[in-house]
Parts: structure tokens; C-alpha cells; sequence
């Protein structure tokens, strides 16, 4: 029996928000959280700098990323698929 094993890495999907530096890709996620008091829906929302290799993610593509080793100080996850192209204008 082959079963695929449930990997223990996080992963999110987000935006780009920025390919400015070499093999980083800076990342926008949003979540939407019920406000502990009031109970409005609230946008929150994280920067994550992420591992891009070969340099194929650009601003305002919708990519996956996922929890890795540390990379470097501020570096520890790898973007690992594109989920939506930006659309271009």
C-alpha cells in the first residue's frame, strides 16, 4: 500500500508584494479573523520573505509558500508553486 505521507511544513498562499532582491520574494498574506469583542470580520494580514530560486515569481502573482530551515535572518520559508498569474495591463 503507497500512502502519501501528510508533510508536518505550514504552508500559506499569498501575494507578492515585492521581487526587488535576488532569490527573495516578499509575500502578503491575508486572513480574515472574527474581532474577539465585537465580533465585526477583521482583514489581517502578515509579510513573509521567501526563498525564490530561480527568480520565477513577479509582483501580484498568487503563490505557495512553505514553512522550511532558516535561509537566512529574516528567510525561512520557500515559495513553492504559482497559484494565479498577475494579470497584466
Amino acid at each position: 500500500m503507497t500512502e502519501e505521507k501528510k508533510s508536518l511544513k505550514r504552508t500559506l498562499i499569498g501575494k507578492v508584494v515585492s521581487d526587488k532582491r535576488s532569490k527573495t520574494v516578499t509575500v502578503l498574506v491575508e486572513r480574515r479573523v472574527k474581532h474577539a469583542l465585537y465580533g465585526k470580520i477583521v482583514a489581517k494580514s502578515s509579510k513573509y520573505h521567501a526563498h525564490d530560486e530561480k527568480g520565477e515569481f513577479h509582483t501580484g502573482d498568487v503563490i505557495e509558500i512553505t514553512e522550511s530551515k532558516p535561509i537566512s535572518k529574516t528567510k525561512n520559508w520557500v515559495a513553492t508553486r504559482l497559484v494565479e498569474k498577475a494579470e497584466m495591463i
